[in-house]
């Protein structure tokens, strides 16, 4: 089998949306042609800034470097930059097309490095088919990266190569068309097992197809513990068995294996185990019907595999089936594998990839496969959230728990294995440090779980019959935040979670009806007492603790039962507001507002009021501008404040323009302990080079916290970030009630439930 024959699982067109010709050549030609740019890590806007990245500060640095080689890792990219490197010859099965036409696909490459594990990298094309010449080409470039990710190299060239490199480098170089497909395959294989009660030592494998891929996968899966014995290799002539004269090379003849098989249908016989890199319609339904019980057949082949999920389940109802495409269950995908591993090899600065670092990422993956599926990858299923199970046992690549759990078991295998030369100690803490890397949220919230954790909070999920709330409690309880109390009728409660596959019966977890509540009464007489001079009889706030949950809910957190309350899934901002403003108070000298967190390109601003006032007067606009300074310092942010309007400094003048200015003179008079000014248009607050045209500002820096003229601007604003400028928006958070309370957006997913929910446990130490 030619290299050209194997899955490049994640690349092939069938695993995509259906796209035409012409959309993908103006994909890659609309503004800059391709799909890469370089970009300065570092402020480039002076002569000093140019003075210290170039002459002469730059002497420094490589002197450094010149005396202790290993600085480079500090003082240059090289620890995070991976090359891209092909000579085109087997290019996504399509064949030698050349070095240049592999360009797209290697650019293609690199922009996954970065999109989904943050590494950065460039693309080499290489022209040459000499052996030699190409791997005195990457060696001679070695100095420049990290790591060195081969590509589409037909083989057996690329067992060469890379087996070359590999000798004479000191960094990780790593052919992902072999072992990206090897490592993914072997998760799913690991879970595969577990349900079918089979073990590594036992299991009996065939593999069809003897290029790099199949190669790798028989490699890795013999090092993690099945015996050489049980894998029988085949291909285009049949089973590779000791004695055979033809059609062998070094790297087939090592799998052969004493048997009286000859064919495929032959090893097959009885088989646990297929393992398909060959073309499609290898695998015949009498070769299936001839497996063992409960047959696990990974048909990887692309863009079609050797039998389809439909025909095997037309034959037997036992199998397990996984392929190389993204329209059938467990996709053998290599995006899962490569950015992360290579992620967890600079990290620690690691010489090299080895079997133990490819094993432990496989464990990684297929672990991660029996968790909970969050919504960010439910999304992806049109509400038919995945299980684990036969039809789940690999992980999806936008599940955003990747980035925290692969780069972690490999950095760890690498320091066990002696290949790191860099020390982790506090793998919790990098864990961290990973989810950051790709969700900006991660950052910003981090702090905030960190302290949940060290003091656990009773939190209230108000609409509890909803899945999502559901869900939301129980990662709530799973990260150890406190206990999560779902409030609903129970069977209702119990059925949702049934049928959603969600634990409920477990420590940390309560469910409360309303209407049964032993505190109903309490409630209602509280409410009585608040209400009962606007126009609400006993009989009213009675029928409110028994049938309006936010009221109800409320209530048990005003009245100490509850550390806090999350709601807003079932019911829009200002409805769900409208109900918990009569049952809890602002903070004695405080202001209720909404403010939203907006993160883009590692940067976060706070915007203020982005939920509360409409057209807020001068008196309300110092006041937000208080409750956002505050908010700001609680999450671990100096404030720094700039009240926005449409004009700067009084051009061009307007009426509200004015009511921004005559808030700055209120702060004045109230001496606040935090830099502020106004009125100034966004983008002079925002740019460090625009507001030093107006030296007299009193910020010392750009602002972090934007107070806007008005509640529509506000919305308008970070709603138009989020969509179009790239940026992650969290909130609007509910900041001021004397109580922690905080409101989702209808429909909210769990995910963003949990992040509030947290920020209300939190909230409750404030």
């Amino acid at each position: 089998m030619s290299n050209s024959q194997e899955p490049e699982s994640g690349k092939q067109s069938s695993e995509a949306p259906r796209v035409t010709d012409q959309e993908a050549l103006d994909f890659h030609s609309r503004g800059r042609p391709g799909k890469l740019e370089i970009t300065p890590t570092k402020p480039m806007t002076t002569q000093r800034d140019l003075s210290l990245a170039y002459s002469p500060g730059v002497a420094v640095p490589v002197k450094a470097i010149a005396e202790d080689p290993d600085k480079a890792f500090d003082y240059t990219a090289r620890g995070n930059m991976v090359a891209v490197i092909s000579n085109g010859s087997a290019i996504l099965g399509m064949g030698d097309l050349g070095a240049l036409a592999s360009k797209p696909v290697m650019e293609g490459k690199a922009v996954l490095f970065k999109r989904f594990a943050d590494v950065d990298s460039i693309d080499l094309e290489v022209d040459t088919r000499d052996i030699d010449e190409f791997v005195n080409c990457v060696r001679l470039l070695g100095p420049s990266f990290g790591g060195i990710n081969l590509e589409d190299i037909k083989a057996p060239d690329c067992f060469i190569i890379e087996q070359r490199l590999r000798e004479e480098m000191d960094i990780p170089v790593f052919h992902d068309d072999q072992h990206g497909t090897a490592i993914i395959a072997a998760a799913g294989l690991i879970n595969a097992l577990h349900l079918t009660g089979r073990d590594m030592k036992s299991v009996k494998i065939v593999c069809n197809g003897a290029g790099a891929a199949a190669i790798a996968c028989i490699e890795l899966v013999k090092s993690m513990g099945v015996p050489h014995e049980n894998v029988i290799l085949c291909d285009t002539k049949g089973v590779i068995y000791q004695g055979r004269a033809t059609g062998l090379n070094q790297w087939k003849s090592a799998h052969a294996v004493k048997t009286d098989r000859r064919t495929l249908a032959e090893a097959l016989d009885g088989a646990d185990v297929f393992l398909g890199l060959s073309v499609k319609g290898a695998l015949t339904e009498d070769m299936v019907r001839s497996m063992a019980d409960n047959p696990i057949i990974f048909a990887m082949a692309n863009p079609d595999p050797e039998i389809t999920p439909e025909e095997v389940a037309a034959i037997r109802s036992d199998a397990i089936v996984a392929t190389g495409r993204s329209d059938y269950p467990n996709q053998v995908n290599n995006v899962l594998g490569f950015p992360y591993i290579f992620r967890g090899a600079l990290d620690v600065r690691a010489t090299e990839i080895n079997e133990e670092m490819k094993a432990a990422a496989a464990h990684a993956l297929a672990e991660l496969a029996r968790e909970d599926v969050p919504d960010d990858v439910a999304a992806a299923y049109a509400g038919n959230r995945p299980k684990f199970g036969p039809g789940y046992i690999i992980p999806v690549p936008f599940d955003p728990r990747l980035i925290s759990a692969i780069p972690v078991a490999v950095a760890r295998a690498a320091i066990k294995t002696g290949v790191a030369r860099r020390e982790i100690t506090d793998f919790e803490a990098y864990a961290n440090q990973l989810s950051a890397r790709r969700d900006p949220i991660a950052s910003t919230l981090q702090r905030i779980y960190e302290r949940v954790r060290r003091h656990p909070k009773r939190i209230v999920f108000t609409e509890g019959e909803e899945e999502q709330m559901i869900r939301a409690a129980v990662s709530y309880v799973n990260q150890q935040l406190g206990t999560a109390i779902l409030l609903g009728r129970e069977d209702l409660i119990r059925e949702t979670a049934r049928e959603a596959g969600a634990d409920i019966d477990r420590p940390g977890i309560e469910l409360i009806n309303a209407r049964l509540s032993s505190r109903n009464r309490d409630y209602a007489d509280f409410l009585y007492e608040r209400l009962q001079r606007d126009g609400f009889l006993f009989r009213d706030c009675q029928r409110l603790v028994n049938n309006d949950r936010n009221h109800f809910a409320a209530t048990m957190v005003a009245l100490g039962d509850a550390d806090g309350m999350v709601t807003g899934v079932t019911r829009n901002y200002s409805t769900a507001l409208s109900d918990v403003r009569r049952v809890i108070d602002a903070r004695p000298g405080h202001r209720v507002i909404g403010l939203s967190l907006a993160l883009c390109r590692g940067r976060t601003v706070l915007v203020a009021d982005t939920a509360v006032h409409d057209m807020p007067s001068a008196e309300e606009l110092a006041d937000i501008a208080e409750e956002a300074a505050g908010m700001a310092r609680r999450m671990g942010y100096e404030p720094h404040v700039a009240m926005l309007a449409y004009s700067t400094f009084g051009q061009p003048p307007g009426e509200r323009s004015q009511v921004v200015r005559d808030a700055v003179r209120i702060l004045d008079r109230r001496r606040v302990d935090f830099e502020y000014d106004g009125e100034m248009a966004a983008d002079v607050a925002l740019s460090a080079e625009l507001m030093a045209q107006y030296p007299f500002c009193r910020l010392s820096r750009p602002a972090n916290v934007l107070v806007m003229p008005a509640f529509h601007s506000a919305s308008i604003s970070t709603k138009m970030l989020q969509e179009l400028g790239g940026s992650t928006v969290i909130g609007p958070l509910l900041v001021g009630l004397n109580r922690p309370v905080q409101i989702v957006s209808l429909g909210a997913r769990d995910a963003d439930i949990v992040n509030m929910a947290a920020i209300a446990a939190y909230n409750a130490d404030s």
